[in-house]
């Protein structure tokens, strides 16, 4: 039986589980779960990963995650085995302790990812572990609740500001939205033995599937493969839609708006992946963290302006017609 197909992209949303081995426990003590949630820390700091919510339950697992650098498989080969290695040596035992390969689910962000965070910090509810959520100790939820420094490494600040510009207001409306049980599509979905590949609205779906299958001969099992356009490409399809030259691309000057400049930036990472140092040299940027600190910056300008993500779909669009006409 052949495994299920991993859909890797940088800046990808996925959902994340896993389950002990025929059910068993993977958290019998208070330090295996410290363990597990020290290491994902760890798997932040090595690979950027960003945690937007998760949940320890005794034999299984919840992660909503987000991959900058388009390297789940990576990730949670070192979180699951990892873990494993630490868990059996703290135990005195050997062998697998997961149930197999991770089951992750790739997740159309501008749809899903609120209901996903309040289906995982809802999980210890809906399990009958506690009667109110702010009792378990073991999902990020009291993160979402706290200023405290030691919560810095959870990707809270993001989720909160879907909720409201305002920090205090965003938690508010989060408890609220949190006391709200899940849509039952949600609960049916993870009520169900195998799990969709994708999450999404129809159109993202289309996208992906348009992007990144391609169907074998005599209707194999689709392979993934990334489509991506060429740094040259992305550029001309941006001057294109903005009407401009390329060198009105790697024109810079402080405290002057270059939006073309910054969404040619913003592509080179989303569609290829490209390494901030090797954007920074294509547009004359000496600190690659000046490079991350654009990007981030037209994403956040992105989810509130819908003037500028309709642009940017556009081009995404005509970058996309392209390749497959190759």
């Amino acid at each position: 039986m052949s495994r299920p197909l991993r859909i890797q992209y940088p800046d990808a949303w996925y959902h994340v589980m896993n389950r002990g081995r025929g059910g068993e426990s993977v958290f019998l003590e208070k330090q295996d779960y410290s363990m597990f949630v020290e290491l994902l820390k760890e798997v932040v700091d090595m690979y950027k990963l960003r945690v937007a919510a998760y949940c320890l339950l005794p034999n299984h697992y919840h992660l909503l995650i987000q991959t900058p650098g388009g390297d789940l498989a990576r990730c949670m080969k070192y979180l699951n085995g990892i873990y494993t290695q630490r868990f059996n040596r703290a135990h005195h035992c050997d062998g697998q302790l997961f149930r197999g390969r991770y089951k992750s689910i790739l997740v159309d962000a501008d749809n899903y990812l609120l209901e996903l965070v309040r289906y995982i910090h809802r999980n210890p509810l809906e399990a009958g572990l506690v009667k109110e959520l702010n009792h378990y100790a073991w999902s990020s939820h009291k993160g979402y609740l706290s200023n405290a420094k030691k919560w810095n490494w959870l990707h809270k600040s993001f989720i909160l500001s879907l909720f409201a510009r305002d920090r205090r207001e965003g938690i508010s409306t989060y408890k609220r939205f949190l006391l709200m049980e899940s849509p039952e599509e949600i609960n049916r979905i993870f009520s169900q033995s195998k799990f969709p590949s994708m999450l999404g609205s129809e159109d993202f779906i289309n996208r992906v599937k348009e992007r990144f299958f391609r169907k074998r001969r005599h209707d194999e099992i689709p392979e993934s493969r990334r489509l991506a356009p060429g740094p040259e490409k992305i550029k001309k399809a941006i001057c294109k839609a903005y009407g401009i030259k390329k060198s009105s691309l790697l024109s810079s000057r402080r405290g002057v708006l270059n939006e073309p400049r910054n969404v040619a930036i913003f592509l080179m990472r989303r569609l290829r992946g490209e390494k901030l140092e090797e954007i920074g040299r294509q547009f004359g940027i000496a600190k690659y963290s000046s490079v991350s600190s654009a990007i981030e910056k037209m994403k956040r300008e992105i989810s509130v302006d819908r003037r500028l993500k309709a642009r940017v779909k556009s081009i995404e669009k005509i970058l996309d017609n392209s390749q497959q006409q190759i």
